[in-house]
């Protein structure tokens, strides 16, 4: 049995580091959240985490120090990547971009995760092997951890995605768009293997207004809730592999996020 951390152990060290990515051809900045007394308690989980600038925003420190100082968790380092005005370049599938060509450069932001963030954690931190490795995102950063993850399972164990853009679609509404023409959804369905992973999806009911088929639910809760059953004829069930939290009242920004973040954390570090 591990030992229990004090209230004392609970402080978080934040450090920031730029990668000169060779994939991006520019510098990424990184906040680094570290667990003080990480190395005397039980081993590292790792939390990759897109649009890292709104850090402070998501009282993502706080979120993580409150869990702490209740034993809800077990040790994280989470590592925020920063985005720039190429977010909507970068993000996005990598094996193909939407009906607007955005996320043209999704696969070169894939090869950054993969081949240049993830061992330069390891480096900066002297750790080869996480206990549970997660990404997690929000809006089309939810989609892009969603894809790298899924596409790199070997790599990643669980999966977070808050108000996930899964309309992310190859044709124009009105231009022969059908529900099949949902980007993730198809990666999904056309994936030979099942990869072994874990996931979270969280939309509100606020996110927004669209509703495509006139149904009276919103595109991005019909939309999630459509990923799910892809994922479940994948083979994966409720709620030992998928858990859906879809917030009432909860809109498209980050003060919604942030207020879901615990519960996300606590779903994939949980004690």
């Amino acid at each position: 049995m591990y030992p229990s951390w004090t209230v004392s152990e609970m402080d978080i060290t934040e450090q920031e580091i730029t990668i000169d990515s060779d994939s991006l051809k520019r510098g990424v900045t990184i906040t680094l959240l570290i667990p003080g007394n990480y190395e005397r308690s039980e081993p590292l989980n790792l939390l990759l985490l897109n649009d890292g600038q709104e850090t402070e925003n998501l009282k993502l420190k706080e979120a993580l120090e409150s869990l702490y100082k209740a034993g809800r968790i077990k040790p994280v380092l989470v590592a925020a990547i920063h985005a720039t005005e190429n977010r909507l370049q970068e993000y996005g599938a990598a094996d193909k971009p939407d009906f607007k060509l955005r996320g043209s450069k999704a696969a070169a932001y894939t090869q950054f995760i993969t081949a240049e963030l993830l061992p330069a954690i390891k480096k900066e931190t002297g750790i080869e092997d996480f206990d549970v490795t997660a990404f997690a995102g929000f809006s089309l950063g939810g989609l892009s951890a969603m894809d790298i993850a899924w596409n790199n399972s070997q790599l990643f164990d669980k999966v977070g995605v808050f108000s996930g853009s899964f309309w992310w679609r190859s044709k124009e509404l009105g231009k022969g768009y059908t529900d099949n023409d949902r980007i993730m959804h198809s990666i999904i369905r056309d994936t030979n293997h099942k990869p072994g992973l874990k996931f979270w999806l969280q939309t509100g009911t606020k996110d927004e207004t669209a509703d495509r088929n006139k149904n009276g639910i919103i595109d991005s809760i019909d939309d999630t809730v459509d990923l799910i059953k892809e994922l479940e004829n994948k083979g994966y069930s409720r709620p030992a592999d998928i858990q859906y939290f879809e917030m009432f009242g909860g809109t498209h920004d980050v003060a919604t996020w942030a207020e879901a973040m615990p519960k996300f954390l606590g779903w994939a570090f949980g004690r």
